[in-house]
């Protein structure tokens, strides 16, 4: 007696059980996402598109320092506008919220394919990327009312060709400078 014959039928009921493992194998990732293929860069803020125009990275930037920052206070409006047109340039025409006023200044021109920075991120001298292609300008809001970290508040930007688009902005503290450390404890 040969211990290796292995009858037709045996191997062909092998045959079809490896391949119905493999099937069953092959199949329990069939349609989904790749956990990283939806994952977001790491920004402090939120973003939106408004037709050819995208704004990135979209937050106030304010160190607080009481339970609310109170109305009458100035804080930063900072953000990265993306003109994703080839050929069309556009211009921010203006910003608008119900926390308070929004003065724009400097030039609000988005080139085609070129990018406009608002405000400058904290720890920053100049707007990043090639200072030559982008352009540069500053929103300020002053308050009108009291507004804390953790929630969100409504902004509409107005652009002269994309039209206007309305995103809920936070609050980031930005970079704070380091403090020295307190001397130890019974050490003078």
């Amino acid at each position: 007696m040969n211990r290796f014959k292995i009858g037709l039928p045996a191997l062909a009921a092998r045959v079809v059980l490896v391949g119905v493992a493999a099937a069953a194998l092959s199949g329990c990732g069939a349609g989904q996402l790749a956990q990283t293929a939806a994952q977001e860069p790491a920004v402090n803020g939120n973003r939106v598109t408004i037709n050819s125009v995208a704004l990135r990275d979209i937050r106030m930037q304010a160190v607080q320092n009481t339970d609310f920052l109170q109305p009458g206070r100035a804080v930063d409006l900072v953000l990265v506008a993306v003109n994703q047109s080839p050929d069309q340039p556009d211009r921010l025409l203006g910003i608008n919220t119900d926390i308070g006023t929004v003065t724009l200044v400097g030039d609000a021109r988005l080139p085609a394919s070129g990018m406009l920075f608002i405000g400058t991120p904290d720890g920053q001298n100049v707007a990043p990327g090639p200072l030559q292609a982008n352009e540069a300008a500053k929103a300020t809001v002053i308050l009108s009312k009291p507004i804390s970290n953790g929630l969100t508040y409504s902004f509409t930007f107005n652009f002269e060709k994309a039209g206007q688009g309305s995103v809920m902005v936070p609050i980031s503290a930005g970079l704070s400078q380091p403090q020295e450390p307190a001397p130890a404890p019974g050490h003078h």
